[in-house]
């Protein structure tokens, strides 16, 4: 016992740092490598043993990881090592922590974890399903408009095999449940090897990831760091590596005033000093000082036009107006996540759908040279009308900020019929016609978009569509020999078969838009732009029974056979084209079908010719100078000519036509595609149209034709 003013000895240890230790195990290594080995072997045993419930969350989430890949980018990519070595980084790296806990701490930590990593599994094969892309944290600020679209989700979006990934999650805690009476399963052996085992698991997450690093080459990381490839970013990071690069990116308008504004300023300059004024063609200044109405047709796509069932035309309102007027049949949508805000951004400036997130919901803020700026410039008045909240898409604060005078929303309109996701568009329509005739009363020149509701996913409704058949009937003779009408099922019961119904009914409905139109003497200075907003995210399988139905066999035909049509994920992309129509009463001079290849961020510059407005910022061209030379681009990073569908994630080329492969044209190409994703982007994040001081070119030169 220590007495009564005696002084306490202190002995001091010295302690080795990191690098000591480093150079004791070297040594060890290089005199006795095979002891040293089966120690290694030893411990790694141990280790294994005392920590299952470690190496079953980092099992059991790799395996979420390679399922994903494997469900919707292929099974050809489950066993990528790059992806492969980039999740167990990341589960490795996250997993670390769980050893600062003590017992029932790790598996708590662990199982918030695991739950967490599995969600992010189902949210994204759910909304490959929808878009073919993944999701985003920015889609965050969107959430609230899931409940206006909630029946679409759970019936046209979420199906069984996007809850395959709750399998591992449950595994784990069932593995728990079984293994926790183990000796020493949660408690480690000796507690202060928790913390050590902490910076074992954390150093051998760091040398995966950088042992992934040295996998990459430059174009996977300029891809990472533009992220709108994001299929390819999946597959060679992983879907953890991606969400935290996502993570990053969304953070990116927020820290853009201090980040990468300078050359982002420079290559907005330097892009538009080389972009050429339009000139003038045989439709220059056309339609000058007459009214525009815009249709926005939910979900109306290109092959309907045309299509029949049993002599009965799918859209024959539609087929009247693309004989009588100016009929775009190879026009491609330019949507992203943002679906028909995108479709609506794009077509009022001519700019690129948000990289992250959206236009209509991050962006609102920003400033833009639009359609409806420019026509308020010349004396008209600009309004949308639309049956639906007007806070869904953010639409009532953008379409400010996009120039509308007005937005005329569900609040205004009496719901007297509901069909889907809210008031039918034949009452929709009977109603605008009368809010219409007021406007035009009140207005000199006006510029109206009508936005379509009742042909929206999931089709559902058939019951409200009308009488519309989309089977086969055949007359037979009977054994008595009269004759009997004989139906085979065809498309019925089908979600594409009750895609025809719905966009026949959408069809009826705008067929009542034009009789009131005409009978108010509405439709005799006007001008009528109609476009499918986008295509409706159909399942191929349906599209494949569509064009090999046997009506012998009642069956689709195999590839064996020699009358089966292919219908490859190609001809899937190339299918989803809308169509794009201009008419007037008055009859355009010259009808026609116009073959070139044309995006919807073509179509600003195309009516600015023909109604004397001009957008120096334009992306897209006047269709009618560029002609067949046009390629459209795609927010993924894909692009469309004339000749080639490319595909940027599998870099491959599809051949539309004949013509044989040019590689430089290609690399081009790419080169152009990323060049205006990544202008269009940054005019978004850094607000560049209100910050630069790009030289303008005066309008009425431009209209002039000087």
């Amino acid at each position: 016992m220590k007495k009564k003013g005696q002084k306490k000895k202190i002995i001091k240890v010295e302690k080795k740092n990191f690098f000591d230790k480093l150079k004791d195990n070297y040594k060890k290594i290089k005199e006795n490598p095979k002891e040293v080995l089966i120690n290694t072997k030893s411990s790694l045993k141990s280790f294994l043993k005392i920590n299952k419930l470690f190496v079953f969350f980092t099992f059991l989430n790799v395996l979420n990881g390679a399922l994903l890949r494997a469900l919707t980018l292929g099974t050809s990519t489950v066993f990528d090592f790059d992806a492969i070595l980039a999740d167990l980084s990341f589960v490795l790296l996250l997993g670390s922590f769980s050893f600062l806990f003590k017992e029932k701490g790790k598996f708590i930590y662990l199982v918030i974890v695991s739950f967490f990593l599995s969600f992010l599994c189902v949210l994204n094969s759910a909304y490959y399903t929808f878009y073919t892309s993944f999701s985003s944290i920015s889609l965050l600020s969107t959430a609230r408009f899931i409940t206006d679209v909630g029946d679409a989700v759970v019936e046209n979006v979420l199906q069984p095999k996007d809850l395959i990934y709750v399998l591992p999650f449950l595994s784990f805690v069932f593995l728990h449940h079984k293994y926790k009476k183990d000796e020493g399963y949660l408690k480690s052996p000796f507690m202060y090897k928790s913390r050590i085992n902490f910076i074992r698991i954390l150093a051998t997450g760091i040398i995966c990831l950088l042992l992934f690093f040295t996998t990459l080459t430059g174009t996977d990381i300029g891809r990472l760091t533009k992220q709108w490839n994001r299929e390819y970013v999946v597959k060679k990071f992983g879907l953890y590596i991606y969400h935290v690069n996502d993570l990053v990116k969304s953070l990116e308008p927020k820290f853009a005033a201090l980040f990468g504004y300078d050359s982002a300023l420079k290559e907005f300059n330097d892009f538009y000093k080389e972009v050429e004024p339009p000139k003038t063609n045989e439709y220059t200044g056309i339609f000058e000082g007459k009214n525009i109405i815009v249709i926005h047709g939910e979900s109306i796509q290109n092959f309907l036009i045309g299509l029949k069932f049993n002599g009965q035309e799918v859209t024959p309102n539609l087929n009247r107006l693309a004989s009588e007027g100016l009929y775009f049949n190879n026009f491609y949508t330019q949507v992203s996540v943002g679906t028909s805000s995108d479709t609506e951004f794009t077509f009022n400036t001519s700019l690129m759908p948000a990289n992250i997130g959206t236009a209509f919901s991050n962006y609102a803020d920003k400033e833009y040279v639009s359609i409806p700026k420019l026509l308020k410039e010349k004396g008209y008045y600009t309004f949308a009308m639309h049956a639906n909240n007007g806070d869904y898409w953010n639409r009532r604060v953008m379409h400010k900020n996009l120039g509308y005078d007005e937005l005329i929303a569900k609040d205004k309109f009496e719901i007297d019929e509901v069909i889907g996701l809210g008031l039918s568009d034949a009452s929709f329509f009977r109603q605008s016609v009368q809010k219409l005739k007021k406007i035009q009363e009140e207005h000199e020149k006006y510029y109206g978009t009508f936005i379509m509701l009742t042909n929206h996913t999931p089709f559902s409704e058939v019951d409200k569509y009308g009488e519309f058949d989309v089977d086969i009937k055949e007359t037979k003779k009977n054994e008595f020999g009269e004759d009997e009408i004989i139906s085979h099922p065809y498309m019925e019961g089908t979600k594409l078969g009750n895609y025809f119904k719905s966009a026949h009914y959408a069809d009826y409905a705008l067929g009542i838009f034009f009789e009131e139109l005409k009978k108010e003497g509405l439709l005799d200075n006007t001008i009528i732009v109609f476009y499918g907003d986008h295509d409706a995210r159909l399942p191929k399988s349906n599209y494949i029974r569509l064009y090999n139905y046997d009506i012998e066999t009642d069956e689709e035909r195999t590839e064996e056979d020699p009358n089966y049509v292919e219908f490859n994920d190609y001809n899937y992309e190339l299918n989803r084209k809308v169509p794009f129509i201009i008419w007037s009463q008055q009859t355009i001079k010259k009808p026609k079908k116009i073959e070139y290849t044309m995006g919807m961020y073509d179509v600003m510059p195309t009516l600015g010719n023909m109604f004397g407005f001009y957008n120096k910022y334009a992306l897209g061209h006047d269709i009618f100078n560029i002609k067949d030379k046009n390629i459209v681009i795609f927010p993924t990073g894909n692009w469309v000519t004339k000749d080639i569908y490319y595909n940027s994630q599998k870099e491959e080329s599809y051949i539309i036509t004949n013509s044989v492969i040019n590689n430089e044209e290609i690399r081009a190409n790419c080169e152009r595609t990323d060049k205006i994703l990544s202008v269009s982007n940054n005019i978004l994040v850094y607000d560049l149209i209100r910050n630069s001081k790009v030289d303008t070119v005066n309008e009425s030169d431009v209209i002039k034709g000087k």
